[in-house]
């Protein structure tokens, strides 16, 4: 192998044009592919910012020649040459009209055959892909994801920057709080027995910044959940995180959302209009059973439940107790397209989402109903059920009857599922919106206990603010507000508690005694007696954010180094057994039960 000696980089490979012909150059990279001609050899030379062609001719330089006829795929070389204009043109190459003529070559590293290839159309497995990690991150799409993720990362700190917010860092190893999912421990050798805990998110330490006089905070900050994994969820996640004093609601959606159009218009040259569409929680259930609403079609819910109350359809009857109900949405002038083998795996599809079953009508000719459930129905049932659905010849009607919050979970993932199999979502197109007015807490279903929708700092609407000590838990709303793009919540934040006695009332109102919550939040109940500001916050997704903006689905493609959907690296296999010794300096003895 040989070595640079002081040869010095001149241009990257992507990076020459026409204007660059007669120019010496030196270029760095991998060998792509070769050809080889007889006496001249062609070789695609790749770095990050795309290929050039080199040709070594034996009349030119006959060793570079020779060299050049034992190159592999993947082999690490410095060329100098002269760039010339290209004979045969590639207008499907940025670089297509010019080549480099080599007078050396330099080879710097050979490459075994690698496991995968190195091509943005390799059909190769996910479990593959990040195993050999730093291969798939060579391939051009990856390379222009992080390149992307970089860029989005630079102009959300000049925005914030410019808009009077510091960067501070806050700790990583920090007291364990119940905020939600359940922390990642880490034991404290000189401490024994005792355990930090890795951030789910700087939630208090970025409330602390407010009391401390910071006025505008933000941070780019690893996070971190112990909790099951989703396609777009991973144990480590980073958020763009903000932070401001002596605002309002209205005043943190305004700042943030005017930064969201910076970003969509630098990365993806769309004009996003503001302000946003606004939609609170309670209408987006009813219209598309989500709180994160996608808005790039239709299919929207409606409620039949008054209109079967006393049919003769008993799975639709019986749900039109209290808290239960009967909705549909109308897939307009697809019937054709769905089959009764395909409905059956949008039920199959329902009842992941812990639906019974998924009911069907197809509207034909004359507004006749070709459905198995249609004999349950008088005529004027049929009929008030066609008008509140606006159904017409050609539709497709699909129900859900149940508990309310299975009806909006699975309808609303029947929907997207539709829009799916129907191809309608395009990710060219952004559809944006803010979601307020969220619950404040959530009953969880088999303790009965009300546990806090977003987290315990989360301030109720003022009108709900009497309640807040009451038996009338459900009905209280928090001052939150999340932003939804195409589907997914992108960010989320609320208007704080800043007054010690209404934080207490809502750790009372949690279940926790003063004993308990003085344990766990003392710190933050002490700081709140030294004149705390009104403050709120926000919290954006990066991963997910540069998701979207890159075109992907998978938040995988967007994060360098990221787990399998068992929180495992393929690659380092982590996590992995710790030695005997490094247990021991910590005074823990595992023993995992069979």
């Amino acid at each position: 192998m040989e070595t640079l000696n002081g040869l010095k980089r001149t241009h990257y490979c992507g990076d020459l044009r026409a204007t660059n012909i007669g120019e010496e150059v030196v270029l760095m990279g991998w060998v792509q592919k070769k050809r080889n001609l007889g006496g001249l050899v062609f070789v695609d030379l790749r770095d990050r910012s795309g290929l050039c062609q080199i040709i070594f001719d034996t009349d030119v330089n006959a060793e570079a020649f020779s060299k050049a006829e034992k190159l592999g795929s993947e082999y690490v070389i410095a060329v100098t040459g002269k760039v010339s204009e290209r004979s045969s043109k590639n207008p499907n190459l940025p670089t297509g009209d010019i080549e480099i003529v080599a007078t050396s070559l330099k080879v710097l590293n050979k490459s075994e055959t690698p496991p995968i290839y190195i091509k943005d159309d390799d059909n190769v497995s996910e479990e593959l892909r990040l195993k050999y990690r730093y291969l798939d991150l060579r391939k051009p799409s990856m390379q222009q994801k992080l390149m992307t993720r970089s860029k989005i990362a630079n102009i959300v700190r000049n925005y914030l920057s410019s808009n009077n917010f510091f960067e501070i860092e806050t700790p990583f190893l920090i007291k364990p709080t119940p905020e939600g999912a359940r922390d990642y421990l880490v034991p404290s050798r000189v401490n024994p027995g005792k355990f930090y805990a890795l951030p789910q998110s700087p939630q208090l330490f970025k409330q602390l910044l407010m009391v401390s006089g910071m006025d505008r905070y933000f941070q780019i900050v690893k996070c971190f959940r112990d909790e099951d994994l989703r396609a777009d969820r991973q144990p480590e996640f980073t958020q763009i995180d903000c932070e401001m004093s002596f605002v309002e609601q209205e005043d943190v959606m305004a700042i943030m959302e005017k930064m969201v159009q910076v970003l969509f218009k630098e990365i993806v040259n769309v004009d996003v209009q503001l302000p946003l569409p606004v939609m609170t929680y309670a209408e987006a259930m009813e219209r598309y059973g989500s709180d994160k609403p996608d808005t790039r079609f239709g299919y929207e819910l409606t409620n039949i439940s008054d209109l079967v109350e006393n049919c003769g359809f008993g799975v639709f009857a019986n749900a039109t107790k209290p808290g239960f109900s009967v909705r549909g949405i109308n897939v307009e002038g697809k019937a054709e397209e769905f089959s009764k083998k395909q409905i059956g795996k949008l039920e199959d599809h329902a009842k992941t989402y812990k639906a019974k079953g998924l009911a069907w009508m197809k509207v034909g000719a004359n507004r006749e109903v070709t459905s198995p459930i249609a004999k349950f129905f008088s005529e004027e049932e049929l009929t008030s059920i066609l008008d509140r659905m606006n159904a017409k010849e050609g539709d497709l009607l699909l129900f859900v009857a149940d508990k309310n919050s299975v009806v909006f979970d699975a309808l609303g993932q029947v929907r997207l599922e539709v829009a799916r199999r129907l191809d309608l979502l395009n990710n060219d197109e952004y559809k944006m919106l803010w979601v307020t007015e969220f619950p404040l807490f959530e009953q969880d279903e088999e303790t009965g206990r009300f546990i806090a929708m977003h987290h315990p700092f989360t301030s109720p609407m003022g009108e709900d603010l009497d309640k807040l000590d009451s038996d009338d838990k459900a009905s209280l709303r928090a001052k939150a507000y999340d932003i939804v793009i195409n589907g997914y919540e992108v960010g989320g934040g609320s208007v704080r508690i800043f007054n010690p006695d209404v934080q207490r009332k809502m750790f009372a109102a949690l279940g926790m005694d003063e004993e308990e919550s003085g344990e766990k939040f003392g710190f933050l109940l002490d700081a709140f007696k030294y004149g705390t500001p009104p403050h709120a916050g926000i919290a954006f997704g990066l991963d997910r954010l540069t998701m979207i903006l890159t075109g992907t689905t998978n938040i995988k493609d967007v994060i360098a180094f990221p787990k399998n959907q068992s929180a495992v690296c393929p690659m380092t296999n982590a996590p992995s057994p710790a030695e005997k010794e490094q247990l021991h300096e910590l005074n823990i003895e595992v023993n995992i039960e069979e």
